[in-house]
């Protein structure tokens, strides 16, 4: 990537903050508009989601590749469209960002900023939903990256607004992201303790994911190299 270092972590921080803000601003205004219809709410927060995240990985994809998440981070640096070394400082941008949009949530609706989660999702069915969240997104970014970058921002969106549906857990699929809703008493949330279950199930996904990804497309790397010099600025 031509930008340097310091830009691409500022972008990815930001476009991280403004994810959780949407994540969690939305589900705050959907519990709020329709307290007795959860189905409404969800259906906020997924559009919601699902139209950031095209917004987020076109505007900020020039500049940091728009990860806006460990695991996108990881896996293209396993397939070699990213540089190993980058990883941490990039996930503790990503993180550090999703923890401010989440206090930023909470300041727009004049809610206490620090806050922590009490809902529990500790149960065998949510890690086997981040499981399989995890796995499809990575599989969606990488399956991308080697035929068809340009539709990235479309591809993500969809999939993260799908998956709400699908998914027991409404699709975190997102270390950072699951780390930072542990800092929010909204119905986003997640408790504390169950936080690296939550990441363990993610982990396995996205290696599950990277696997297939090798076997459906083989020379991933090699074609995927040329476009991401240019283009391979990926999401979330």
């Amino acid at each position: 990537m031509s930008e340097p270092l310091w830009r691409r972590l500022a972008a990815e921080a930001l476009a991280t903050a403004l994810l959780l803000a949407t994540v969690v601003g939305s589900t705050i205004m959907g519990t709020t508009l329709a307290p007795n219809n959860p189905a409404l709410a969800l259906l906020v927060t997924s559009t919601s989601t699902g139209g950031m995240l095209f917004v987020l990985i076109s505007a900020f994809g020039p500049v940091s590749g728009a990860h806006i998440n460990p695991i996108v981070s990881l896996g293209l640096a396993a397939s070699g469209d990213f540089a190993w070394r980058e990883c941490f400082p990039y996930s503790v941008a990503q993180v550090t960002g999703a923890i401010i949009g989440i206090w930023a949530a909470h300041a727009m609706f004049e809610l206490p900023v620090l806050q922590l989660s009490a809902t529990a999702r500790d149960s065998f069915g949510m890690w086997l939903s981040e499981a399989v969240a995890t796995f499809g997104l990575l599989l969606v970014v990488l399956g991308c990256v080697a035929r068809r970058p340009a539709a990235i921002a479309g591809a993500v969106g969809l999939y993260i607004a799908a998956a709400y549906w699908f998914t027991a857990s409404s699709s975190f699929a997102n270390p950072a992201m699951t780390l930072a809703r542990a800092f929010t008493a909204t119905a986003a949330g997640i408790r504390l303790a169950d936080v690296a279950g939550w990441i363990v199930a993610q982990s396995l996904g996205a290696f599950a994911a990277f696997l297939v990804a090798r076997l459906l497309w083989p020379r991933l790397t090699a074609a995927s190299e040329p476009l991401a010099a240019e283009s391979l600025r990926t999401p979330a």
